[in-house]
C-alpha cells in the first residue's frame, strides 16, 4: 500500500512542479530566437513569438504598442541587432508565467535592457510584454533627466 501511495505522490509531484530546467531553457530559447529574428528582419518568425494581445514598450515614452502597431513599425525596418550579455528568468509559483530581464549590447545604442513577461501556451512559451530601455548610469542620470524635461517642455 505504501509503495502504491508513494508512486501516486511522485506522479502528482511530477505534474505539479511549477518549473524545471527545461522551462528556463525554453524561455531562454524564445528570447534568443527573438533577437535572432530581429537581427535578420524575419518578421513573421519574430512576431510568432508574441501572443496576439501582446504589448511592446519601446524606449520612447510614446511607444506603447499593441502587436499590430509594433508589426507595422517593424516591417518598415531592416531589423535591429541586440546581443544578450546577461539574462535572469523567474517564474510564478504555478509555473505558467515567466518574467525576465536581460542586459543587451547594441551597435547603435550600446548597453540597453530588455524586460518582459512570457506565458505558457498550448504552442509553447509566448511573449506577452516586452520592454526595451536604455539604462542610465546614476552618475549622469541628473543631466539626462534634465535633457528629457527640457525636451518635453518644448513639446508643450
Amino acid at each position: 500500500m505504501f509503495q502504491k501511495l508513494f508512486g501516486i505522490m511522485l506522479v502528482i509531484a511530477a505534474f505539479t512542479l511549477p518549473t524545471s530546467a527545461n522551462d528556463r531553457a525554453d524561455v531562454s530559447e524564445v528570447l534568443d530566437q527573438l533577437h535572432t529574428h530581429a537581427g535578420n528582419a524575419a518578421w513573421d518568425q519574430y512576431f510568432a513569438l508574441y501572443t496576439s494581445d501582446s504589448t511592446f514598450l519601446g524606449t520612447d515614452v510614446s511607444e506603447r504598442w499593441d502587436k499590430a502597431t509594433f508589426q507595422a513599425y517593424a516591417k518598415q525596418t531592416n531589423g535591429w541587432i541586440y546581443k544578450m550579455r546577461e539574462r535572469h528568468i523567474d517564474f510564478t509559483p504555478d509555473g505558467n508565467t515567466a518574467w525576465f530581464d536581460e542586459v543587451l549590447d547594441s551597435l547603435n545604442y550600446g548597453t540597453s535592457r530588455g524586460t518582459g513577461v512570457l506565458v505558457r501556451t498550448d504552442n509553447g512559451w509566448k511573449i506577452t510584454q516586452y520592454h526595451l530601455v536604455f539604462p542610465i548610469p546614476n552618475d549622469i542620470a541628473g543631466s539626462v533627466t534634465q535633457q528629457i524635461q527640457a525636451y518635453e517642455a518644448r513639446l508643450k
